[in-house]
């Protein structure tokens, strides 16, 4: 881990960072990517957990049958 990444000096490494990433446009397309990824991540576990109970209830049903 380098001096940089840690305590304040880290804060502004990383926001730097982002800025750059911001201004550039490459960087802007990677954001949009990232977002449209945590945007599936979220949707998946909603629908994982909405789901889920649903699942283990069968399995239960399934194996109390057996």
């Amino acid at each position: 881990m380098t001096k940089a990444s840690v305590g304040r000096g880290g804060r502004s490494f990383w926001r730097n960072a982002a800025r750059s990433l911001w201004r550039d446009e490459n960087g802007g397309e990677v954001m949009e990517y990232a977002l449209i990824a945590g945007l599936i991540v979220v949707a998946a576990i909603a629908v994982i957990t909405s789901v889920g109970g649903k699942v283990l209830a069968r399995w239960q049903s399934l194996d109390s049958s057996m």
